[in-house]
């Protein structure tokens, strides 16, 4: 009738922020790295830096948290147990994640360690609606 739960949408809208987070990073490293070496069997490694290298940073830890997140959500849509708190938790996780690169690119540390924590409160709201 209404289609998929919310929370199942916002989980949609990560799994898009992760491809637009891969593509952006990986489109800076090559600026950095050339593409002979990419394409190569990169024995020898190049390490990225600025913003090329805080873009694969914040990549890498969007990779820590998604797949933590993503059980999360489908572990409460399985146990039934969807409701305000995990539509608040889920809308946190991806508005924070969202706009995390995009800091962490500008270099501003205390407000990327806030948005970070953001993300986190709401993935813990999510996780914490299945013991309610």
């Amino acid at each position: 009738m209404g289609g998929p739960a919310v929370e199942l949408k916002l989980l949609g809208c990560a799994i898009l922020i992760g491809v637009v987070q891969l593509i952006w990073a990986a489109g800076a490293a090559r600026r950095q790295q050339n593409l002979q070496w990419a394409s190569g069997p990169r024995d020898e490694p190049m390490p990225l830096t600025g913003v090329a290298g805080r873009l694969d940073r914040a990549f890498k830890n969007y990779m820590e948290t998604f797949p933590l997140f993503a059980a999360a959500v489908i572990a409460v849509y399985l146990a039934a147990k969807l409701g305000p708190l995990t539509v608040w938790g889920c809308g946190l996780y991806v508005a924070a994640r969202a706009i995390y690169p995009a800091i962490y690119a500008a270099g501003i540390p205390l407000l990327r360690t806030v948005v970070w924590g953001v993300a986190l409160a709401g993935f813990l709201m999510v996780v914490a609606a299945l013991f309610l």
